[in-house]
């Protein structure tokens, strides 16, 4: 009898922990965040929290990448688990969904530690029942666990304007978390455990087309002689304009190929849609030529630049480079013009159209 009540004494105290976690607001001086993934995204993500008071615990398989968030304030723990103990509410953003099991399920993971009434937020784009397999693990804990990954780039995380898909059983965390997440960008709520991940996922299938009609269109642009740059400005206020083309016209333009995204990552992205896709009986073949080409870079050993470098693909299909300066050149032969005016500069005679040497 008394080792009923002793078990019903411990449920009832860890349920009115999670209920008072749950009603507390989150503010600087009540609210302690752990961050694990401190990459070309994370950091930046981590950088906003911090600068706006709050105490933040990192860690990273790669310490010196968490350096420059340890010289702002953060402290470096050593391990997942560590991260937890320290903190009330933990953020991952991580590479595969192999990373994230291991951060939050494994051995060190952040469920070993995270007390009572913790909240897990996972970042990365990772597998959906993975996102439903979490949450479970973490309610078993009396925690909650909100999969929460990001669209925007590497530019929306350093200006804080990311787009965040939540997904999780309890909305109200989700609603709890909001000024953490308005650090970051703009959240929203999706539905139940895996609803952040499917929107991500879904997110990634338009992204995957868009790109390639993007590369497709400037190296037709080039080979045709357009100026290609202001062909990407004339079409960025019409029905073509896209945030890709935002994101990285200019930088295809400029050849920088530096990752906001890895192309390596965007392979794992568009092989967890697939993988849906084949559950759910679904056929989406722009899906899977976009995948094919962003393998073809990995296949060439570009896995680790920015996935804007899918133009690299498009101009290796048709042996032909994207050359800005020839394309300006050759619509600067049809540009120039001589005016033809009478000896006294006054009147004039006539216009002369010349073309450049070829």
């Amino acid at each position: 009898m008394r080792s009923i009540l002793s078990r019903l004494l411990r449920r009832h105290i860890s349920s009115s922990n999670v209920a008072a976690a749950m009603t507390s607001s989150v503010t600087p001086s009540t609210t302690r965040v752990g961050w694990i993934g401190t990459g070309v995204m994370g950091r930046s993500m981590a950088a906003h929290l911090l600068s706006a008071g709050y105490a933040l615990t990192v860690f990273n398989r790669t310490p010196s990448k968490a350096q420059a968030l340890v010289d702002l304030g953060a402290s470096l723990a050593l391990s997942p688990s560590a991260v937890a103990a320290a903190s009330d509410v933990v953020f991952t953003i991580v590479g595969y969904p192999s990373d994230v099991r291991d951060v939050l399920l494994g051995d060190s993971g952040v469920l070993r530690s995270l007390p009572p009434g913790g909240i897990i937020v996972d970042m990365t784009t990772s597998d959906p029942s993975l996102a439903v397999e979490v949450s479970a693990a973490a309610k078993a804990r009396s925690c909650v666990s909100v999969d929460a990954p990001v669209s925007g780039g590497d530019r929306g995380a350093r200006e804080g304007k990311l787009s965040i898909f939540a997904g999780c059983d309890d909305e109200p965390t989700v609603r709890k978390l909001g000024p953490l997440f308005e650090r970051m960008g703009r959240v929203t709520y999706m539905g139940p455990a895996g609803a952040g991940q499917r929107t991500k996922l879904a997110n990634q299938v338009v992204i995957a087309s868009t790109m390639v009609g993007l590369v497709e269109g400037m190296v037709y642009a080039s080979k045709s002689g357009l100026d290609v740059g202001a062909y990407l400005e004339a079409i960025s206020t019409g029905a073509a304009g896209s945030k890709s083309l935002d994101l990285y016209g200019k930088r295809i333009l400029s050849r920088d190929f530096e990752a906001g995204f890895y192309v390596k990552h965007f392979v794992k992205d568009l092989g967890i849609c697939l993988k849906e896709c084949q559950e759910l009986g679904l056929g989406l073949p722009g899906l899977a030529l976009a995948q094919q080409l962003y393998l073809s870079l990995v296949a060439h050993g570009e896995g680790d630049l920015g996935t804007q470098a899918l133009i690299l693909a498009i101009e290796r299909l048709n042996n032909a480079r994207l050359d800005v300066k020839a394309a300006e050149e050759e619509r600067k032969k049809w540009m120039q013009i001589s005016f033809v005016f009478s000896s006294d500069g006054v009147h004039l005679l006539g216009i002369a159209f010349k073309t450049c040497p070829n």
